[in-house]
């Protein structure tokens, strides 16, 4: 179930845009929900992916609707790789919303994409979604866990938080701000990382089913919120 503020001191920001044409379809009975990013979005370590527990959420938060979400999740790929899927992944499947989790493996990852090349692609992939005009998009930015927490990462990852909310801004999309919700929980209501991370990864990247499922939730409300004015 949802989380209750007087419990949980820590809630996820709400979207500073409207979800209009998820709203739209939703008021019609259907919706289609397409979820890209990587290991996040496909799934680790044995543990639900945050999509599988999207589909079943919104169900709970629209009964009479008759709600997909599709995991495109490619664990290790981050924007580059992700927007050259765009066209097979995304605009084929005629999505009226899509989540974009994105950044992490650019921070992460040792000879991964650039700092500038992943930035550049996540524009152009917003760009190309704006541009089909009928999909609301949400940017999900990086987890808060050790792994992008040493001395050698946490400027760029600090770095990528802030370019995805700025890119967000300038584009007026939403931004479901994982990394500050996390670190949230652990720095506000201390939760340990040896909670918010599965406990089962060495590399302290992945999250927890306990997180993961708090995420969803978190996720759910804010979708349910900026689609509510709508009519739904």
């Amino acid at each position: 179930m949802a989380l209750d503020p007087s419990e949980f001191p820590v809630q996820a920001a709400p979207f500073e845009q409207p979800l209009t044409n998820f709203a739209s379809r939703v008021k019609g009975g259907q919706a289609r929900v397409v979820a890209i990013g990587s290991s996040t979005t496909a799934g680790e370590g044995g543990i639900a992916p945050y999509p599988q527990r999207l589909l079943a959420d919104l169900r709970i938060k629209f009964p009479n609707v008759a709600i997909e979400v599709i995991n495109r999740g490619v664990g290790g790929e981050d924007a580059p790789l992700e927007l050259k899927r765009f066209e097979h992944d995304v605009f084929d499947l005629n999505p009226d919303l899509v989540i974009w989790q994105v950044g992490t493996n650019s921070v992460w990852q040792a000879g991964g994409p650039s700092f500038a090349d992943t930035t550049k692609a996540i524009r152009e992939g917003v760009d190309q979604l704006l541009g089909a005009k009928r999909i609301d998009v949400i940017l999900m930015d990086l987890q808060y866990v050790p792994a992008v927490l040493t001395p050698a990462k946490r400027q760029k990852a600090d770095a990528m938080v802030a370019a995805i909310s700025q890119i967000a801004y300038e584009k007026q999309v939403n931004v479901f701000r994982r990394f500050a919700l996390m670190k949230g929980w652990h720095e506000v209501a201390r939760i340990s990382f040896d909670r918010l991370v599965d406990p089962g990864d060495d590399t302290r990247l992945h999250a927890s089913d306990w997180t993961t499922d708090k995420m969803t939730w978190q996720l759910t409300d804010a979708i349910f919120a900026a689609a509510a004015p709508h009519g739904t």
